[in-house]
Order: C-alpha cells, then structure tokens, then sequence
C-alpha cells in the first residue's frame, strides 16, 4: 500500500481515455497522458496527431468529449477553463509570445497582480521590482526587472514569459515549439533554465519536432499518431530513430516506403541564387525545370513558407537573384501573376477565397486582366472562366453561383487552384496542398499536379505530409533553421529519410 502511494504522489496530472471530436473525426481517441512532479516529458508526433488538441484540453481552452482528468489528485470537471487551468498551476508559454509591449519586465510578470500600498491601493512598484529582481536572480537570468520589452531579444522575451508563470505559482509548464525561433546560444540557455525548473520541482511539458532537443532534454516522450497514443518511452528508450518510427508508424517495406527521385533535365524555369531574409531563411539557391515537380520539406518553422513567398514576390527579401526563364526577375505579386506564376497559399481561408462571394466572383478576380475592359467586368467572360474551372477540377455543386465559403474545404481549395488553372501557368506554386481535406479530394488533387507536370508546367510543392512530398515530387529540397541541408535528386527515397534529415539526424543516426 506504501508503494502505491508513492507512486500516486509522484504524479502530477493524470489524464484518462480523453476522446475529442469536432463534430466530425474523433481528434483523439482513448488517449492517456501523465505528468510526474518535476520531470520533462515530451510530447511529438507529426502534424495532425493531436497534441495541439490535447494541450488544449490540459489547459482549458477546449473541452473533452469524455475521459478523466486528475490534477494535484483532484478530479477536473468538464467545465474546466483557462482560468481554472491558471489557478491550479497550469502555464503554457506558446510560440507567439502574450506580453506587452511598452511595459517592463516587472509590469509584465505582476500584471492584475501588483502590489499595492496598503492605505492608498496604489500599485507600489519600489516593491514590484524587487519582487520580480529577486526572481530574476534567483535563476541568474540575463534581465533587469525595470527593461521594457522592447529592448529585448526574442530569447529574453521568453525568459520573461517563463518569469511570468513562474510568478504565477506553475508547478506544470507546457512549452509549445519554445526553441522556433532562437539562436543557438538562445536555445542552450533556455535548456539551462528548463533544467533549473526541474531540479525546483516544476514539471516541463515540452513539445518539439526537433528530435535532438527531445533526446537530450526529456525524462519521458508520449508519442501520438492520428490522435492516438502509441506509445510512451522511459529514458533509455529515448532515441530519434525510435521516436521517427514511432511517429511514422509502420516499417515501411522496400515496395511501400520508397519513391525514386529522378532530376528533371531541360530548361531552366527558376534559377534562385544567395537569396536570403534575415530571420527566415538564408542563402537558398536552387534551380526548377520545366515540368519538374520540387518539394520543400522541413519542420515547421524551419523556412519553407516564407522562402515560396518571397520568391512569389508576396514578402521582400534582403539579398540574393533570381531569374524566371533565363532572364533577370524582380519578385512582384502582379509581375508574377503576369508570368504565369500561379500561388495557392497555406491558409486557404485567410489568403486564397473570399468566402461570402460566390464560386465566380473568387476566379474572376485573379482573372481580371481578361475579363475586364475599360474598367468593366464583363459578366459573361467572367461566368465562362469560372464554368471552366469547375469543369476543370470537378468542383462540386457544380454552381458558379454559390458562395464559397458554402463549400467543403477539399472544395474551396479546388477553386484556389482553378483561378490559376484557366490562365497561361507557366509554375505553379502550392503551399500544403491537402491540409483539411478529404482523402478524395486529396487523390483528385494529386492527379491535378501530377497532370500539370506531365502538360510542363513547373510545380514547387512545400507539404508537412511525408507520403504526400515523396509521392509527388521528382527531387525534394529539405530545409532546416532557415537553410538547404539537404537534396534528395536521385534514387529511393523514404519518409524516414526525410524526416531525419528535417530533424537534424545524420546519416549515422546522430543528431
């Protein structure tokens, strides 16, 4: 009975068959999660397998169809919020950081919490900054309590963040992708701090796609797949090839897991040299050829987005050439669209449709330089091109007129894609392809690519879908940090493959 007790002690959050479902798909099925008292656990798995979710549900934001949760050995309700999460000692620190600027350090750990002056009720900042002084040397970090946030470096600003929960009595922190967007000597200091929270007692939940971080900072690793949990591996067991495979979740046989990559000869189409944008990518040169199709693999954050923007023209970047068809090219929205550059964005909903006007009113405005004379639309040219599309790509209904944001999502994606479709492509960038569709519109999309290539449009493809990448693209481009590390041109190639390159794993297995 004493062992069992201890070992309940040990414990901090315990979470039972948790099943979520947005009406539709079951996120996560049956999935049990536990944190001990002061260790760092990680949780990975690829995108789509439901950790966001579950964190979510850990800290409030969403609620659970069913399961349990015991937290500090009491039982979470279901109508648990992010209040509540904070008031049991829950902090989760994201990578968009929440503080304010123009305020200091010390405003920003105590806010809503400030001391105050016993008789005035005046917030009494003498004793708010030694307060948050104390705190900051204690964990000997690199801050005055009286800097404004402005001043500070992206990993001072998340130290503060950490300041903040710590101010806030968290005995679990969850850290979201902490090292995305840090430096080196950045990231190296904050698995320092990480490390001090333990020996203090503070119980880490670390979420990262960058297998070295997993394997050098975690006590324990969770690994989810389609909202499932496969398993949780104890520290000898924590190692990057495991975790892939376990991620993956299958070893792949030779006729399954492989896809040939083969270099496309011919002509030139894009030739991109030194182009760099600091902060988001650097020194990427790369050459696409007619009817080639070329995948952008990479972690997120790793580059790969803004890397296609730039060269679309939608975001400036600070030095580096390109050239479109053996000649000079200055990136412009409009120039590209011009040169039959065709751009079908990650956020379909924010950056591709227009969601309250109609199947026709979303291709006629990519298509005006055709359909509009003298500063007239010409409703008639502008119904044949979008009849086109939908002929094109099967749209369904099969109704110019609804609007768009009435559609499925594997739907409205196929009319981003039909905007360009009817007009002369000459490249065609796409930008996660598949990402909420479903598994028919994903085929259908398939074949549209595929079908571009084979008539000799040239396809830059960026997925976080490893099938999806190694099925369709004749060489795959991985980036890492902002950076080419590596080139799969020629012969078998494997989602593992990929995937160790994207997380740092070298070809002998280390990171």
């Amino acid at each position: 009975m004493a062992e069992n007790s201890d070992a309940s002690e040990e414990v901090l959050l315990d979470c039972r068959k948790i099943c979520k479902s947005y009406n539709g798909p079951m996120v996560l099925s049956d999935v049990d999660f536990s944190m001990k008292r002061g260790e760092i656990h990680a949780l990975v798995g690829e995108n789509g397998a439901g950790k966001s979710t579950l964190i979510k549900i850990i800290t409030g934001v969403t609620g659970r169809n069913s399961g349990t949760m015991v937290f500090e050995g009491k039982e979470i309700g279901h109508d648990h919020s992010r209040t509540g999460a904070q008031g049991l000692g829950i902090a989760v620190i994201y990578q968009e950081l929440s503080l304010i600027h123009g305020m200091t350090v010390a405003q920003n750990m105590f806010l809503t919490k400030e001391p105050r002056m016993p008789v005035l009720g005046i917030i009494n900042i003498r004793r708010m900054n030694s307060l948050a002084q104390a705190m900051i040397d204690r964990y000997g970090f690199n801050l005055k309590a009286t800097d404004v946030i402005d001043g500070l470096s992206i990993g001072q600003r998340q130290t503060v963040e950490i300041l903040k929960a710590l101010n806030g009595k968290a005995s679990l922190m969850i850290m979201d992708e902490p090292t995305s967007s840090l430096t080196s000597a950045e990231s190296a200091q904050l698995f320092g701090i990480i490390r001090q929270l333990k020996a203090d007692g503070i119980s880490v939940l670390y979420i990262s796609h960058r297998m070295e971080e997993v394997f050098d900072l975690s006590d324990r690793v969770t690994v989810l797949r389609d909202g499932r949990l496969v398993e949780v591996l104890e520290k000898e067991r924590i190692h990057p090839n495991e975790i892939i495979r376990l991620m993956i979740g299958r070893c792949l046989d030779e006729k399954d897991s492989k896809c040939v990559m083969e270099r496309k000869g011919g002509e030139v189409v894009l030739d991109v040299h030194g182009l760099s944008s600091e902060g988001k990518f650097s020194d990427i040169s790369l050459q696409l050829h007619a009817g080639e199709v070329l995948g952008i693999g990479g972690l997120v954050g790793s580059g790969r987005t803004e890397l296609v923007r730039a060269i679309y023209g939608i975001d400036a970047h600070d030095s580096g050439s390109i050239s479109f068809q053996g000649k000079p090219w200055t990136p412009g929205v409009s120039q590209s669209i011009r040169g039959g550059f065709g751009f079908v964005p990650e956020e379909r909903r924010l950056q591709g449709i227009m969601g309250g006007i109609s199947i026709t009113g979303n291709i006629g405005i990519t298509n005006l330089d055709s359909i509009a004379g003298k500063g007239f639309v010409s409703d008639r040219k502008e119904l044949a091109l979008s009849r086109k599309a939908v002929g094109l790509l099967n749209i369904k209904p099969a109704e110019p007129s609804l609007p768009v944001g009435n559609l499925s999502g594997g739907n409205q994606q196929k009319v981003v894609v039909g905007k360009w479709l009817i007009r002369d492509l000459r490249l065609l960038i796409v930008d996660e392809p598949t990402v909420g569709i479903d598994i028919g519109a994903k085929e259908e999309m398939y074949q549209t690519i595929a079908r571009l290539a084979s008539e000799g449009v040239s396809v830059i493809l960026v997925s976080s879908d490893l099938p999806e990448l190694t099925r369709l693209s004749d060489r795959i481009l991985v980036l890492r940090k902002g950076r080419i590390v590596k080139e799969f041109a020629e012969g078998a190639v494997t989602e593992e493959d990929v995937l160790r390159a994207s997380s740092g794993i070298l070809e002998g297995g280390a990171a």
